[in-house]
């Protein structure tokens, strides 16, 4: 499963080998320990990465080869696709900026083609934020 932290400083990405249903009871239980309001909803999560990396193919042939929707990629311009996945926000508010997206492929594509979709993912974002941007 793939965990993004996002933070007001920006996002950042980890590969983590618990379950959902894991991650969320530990969020729900330390926020109910300190006293914290916490919001679980379904959400989507959308980002650019770099174009000019070659790993691109690879994703590209792992997500046509899922059936559903839960990972989609876009060509936006010469520079960058943007990825969008599906998955469950957590945040203290609906509204928040800051907070934790949590995208689980493995109900959607096959075991290991999942866990390669991950990785593949994982790399490129990696390899985007050691790349220049114009966005920056």
């Amino acid at each position: 499963m793939l965990k993004f932290t996002y933070t007001e400083t920006g996002i950042t990405i980890e590969r983590v080998n618990q379950s959902l249903e894991e991650l969320v009871m530990l969020r729900v239980v330390l926020a109910m320990r300190v006293g914290q309001r916490l919001i679980v909803e379904p959400g989507t999560a959308t980002f650019l990465l770099s174009a000019t990396l070659q790993a691109w193919k690879l994703l590209d042939a792992v997500v046509q080869r899922s059936l559903n929707d839960t990972i989609a990629l876009c060509q936006c311009d010469a520079e960058f696709i943007e990825v969008s996945l599906r998955g469950t926000w957590i945040a203290q508010t609906t509204s928040s900026e800051e907070g934790i997206f949590l995208a689980e492929l493995g109900d959607s594509l096959p075991g290991t083609l999942c866990e390669r979709a991950e990785f593949i993912l994982f790399k490129l974002w990696q390899e985007s934020s050691a790349c220049p941007s114009s966005l920056r």
